[in-house]
């Protein structure tokens, strides 16, 4: 790894971004910058936090929509030669109800952000986090090559900015890659996500209602493994590229919950309810990783059941501030 480089995490306080800064903090030449726009949260969700202070590393508190004057200026001072941006509105469902809000961040603060670097000499890669949904329903085989067909408002934003992200490396040589990486779980995850939501309630004696039985396949892939990959795909990645991040093969929702249960001593049937589908939700969300593989030789190596495992034993560990905290989902604008 290249030494005195710096590297801005665009959405430091979200589940991704947190394990990639703990992730380059293991290297103390890194110098990262953490920006997001809350205020940064304790070691329960932020991992990195675990570690004893890290003089390389520094949290600036900045909302892309409503500082972009000051988040612009901090990048030209700090003058970064990497530059990862996980910052995003990235639920589905809620996506419905305020579209404007998940294109308003995820593609019109976006485009003043890339806008402003496309015109500055010291960047020399900007890794984006975009999203497999932007595929809609993935059947078959789905490569980077494959076209864009979002079925959400969510997908649809991401979709917008990929091509706009697409086009300013084309028409300025503006240093892209991309990632895209399937359903990521893990300790330190959103609690209104499904795997740890299903832990917690059923340690609360809660029924899990199951959208459209369950039956939706994913691709559950650890934190840890996206985080590598995203490390690999910054430091190597071919620019202009795109490059997914995903297990050999998915597995449905219910079995999943299922797994769960039976490690907590509990029955499917007395946990879990079957509720409505919800609008837009894809039947499938597997995708291929082949060329992530061949070009780092990446691979997955935390297990399913090795992962679950984690979750659990984080739920444990933290069960006196968890079981404190809302597990739906709260918007913010």
């Amino acid at each position: 790894m290249a030494t005195g480089r710096t590297i801005v995490v665009l959405g430091a306080n979200s589940f991704s971004g947190q394990d990639f800064v703990d992730l380059l903090l293991d290297d103390p030449k890194n110098q990262v910058i953490g920006i997001s726009r809350s205020a940064e949260r304790s070691d329960l969700f932020l991992k990195y936090r675990l570690r004893s202070h890290s003089v390389n590393y520094r949290y600036f508190q900045l909302d892309l929509n409503q500082d972009g004057d000051r988040l612009l200026g901090l990048l030209d001072a700090e003058r970064p030669e990497f530059v990862v941006n996980f910052a995003a509105q990235s639920e589905v469902a809620p996506s419905w109800e305020h579209p404007e809000h998940w294109f308003q961040t995820n593609t019109v603060a976006l485009a003043r952000i890339v806008n402003h670097l496309a015109r500055q000499d010291y960047l020399q890669r900007y890794l984006h986090i975009s999203s497999p949904e932007v595929y809609g329903t993935c059947v078959g085989r789905i490569d980077e090559s494959s076209p864009m067909n979002p079925s959400t408002p969510y997908a649809a934003s991401k979709a917008a900015a990929d091509m706009l992200l697409r086009v300013y490396h084309q028409q300025f040589g503006f240093p892209l890659v991309t990632v895209r990486a399937t359903n990521v779980y893990g300790a330190r995850q959103q609690l209104f996500k499904i795997i740890p939501r299903s832990a917690i309630y059923m340690r609360q004696g809660k029924v899990i209602p199951l959208h459209g039985g369950g039956v939706a396949v994913k691709s559950y892939i650890h934190i840890r493994d996206v985080s590598r990959g995203e490390l690999a795909i910054m430091e190597q990645g071919e620019l202009g590229r795109i490059y997914h991040l995903s297990p050999a093969e998915g597995i449905a929702v219910r079995t999943v919950v299922n797994t769960i249960a039976e490690k907590l001593g509990k029955s499917f049937d007395d946990v879990c309810e079957m509720v409505d589908e919800r609008p837009g939700q894809d039947a499938a969300y597997v995708i291929d990783s082949t060329a992530a593989r061949e070009a780092f030789g990446w691979t997955p190596q935390v297990s399913l059941d090795a992962g679950l495992d984690e979750v659990l034993r984080w739920v444990d560990t933290y069960w006196g501030a968890i079981e404190k905290l809302p597990l739906a989902y709260v918007h913010q604008a």
